[in-house]
């Protein structure tokens, strides 16, 4: 029986192999992990395999539109299998915690710039940044950054 990763990686175009399957499985239960996340929750399902490997099939994926790639200012690259909603994030400045925001308006781009400079905008990408309740709680709070 076909699985859900399969399923999704035909549907692309892409190869089913053991590293894509594991990788896209891997992101689709960790969202937002970084690249060692990634590998570690990949190498749990598949056993030895190399950070190379699991790069490129990031990359790959990412290409393919299975997997988007985010990176909060000051953050390392994150991935996640929710593609094509046109989503945002809500960022923690303590731990880096990061969970999804609904689009504010319900479509893309969700958002109009006040100026378009000619570009046809398709998308926009907004990233909240606060507190999460786990670090509020433990008084861990970072303080924002005051304009000058």
């Amino acid at each position: 029986m076909e699985t859900r990763a399969e399923g999704r990686l035909r549907e692309a175009s892409l190869r089913v192999t053991r590293p894509r399957v594991a990788v896209l499985e891997a992101v689709s239960d960790h969202p937002h992990a970084d690249t060692e996340s990634v590998i570690r929750h990949t190498r749990e399902r598949l056993g030895e395999v190399s950070h190379q490997a699991v790069y490129d099939v990031l990359k790959a994926l990412t290409a393919a539109g299975l997997v988007r790639r985010i990176q909060p200012t000051g953050s390392v690259a994150r991935y996640e299998a929710r593609v094509g909603d046109n989503h945002h994030h809500v960022v923690c400045r303590s731990c880096g915690a990061i969970a999804d925001v609904d689009c504010a308006v319900g479509g893309a781009p969700c958002l109009h710039a006040s100026q378009d400079h000619g570009f046809a905008i398709d998308e926009a990408e907004v990233v909240y940044w606060g507190t999460c309740p786990g670090c509020a709680v433990a008084g861990t709070a970072v303080a924002a950054v005051q304009p000058l």
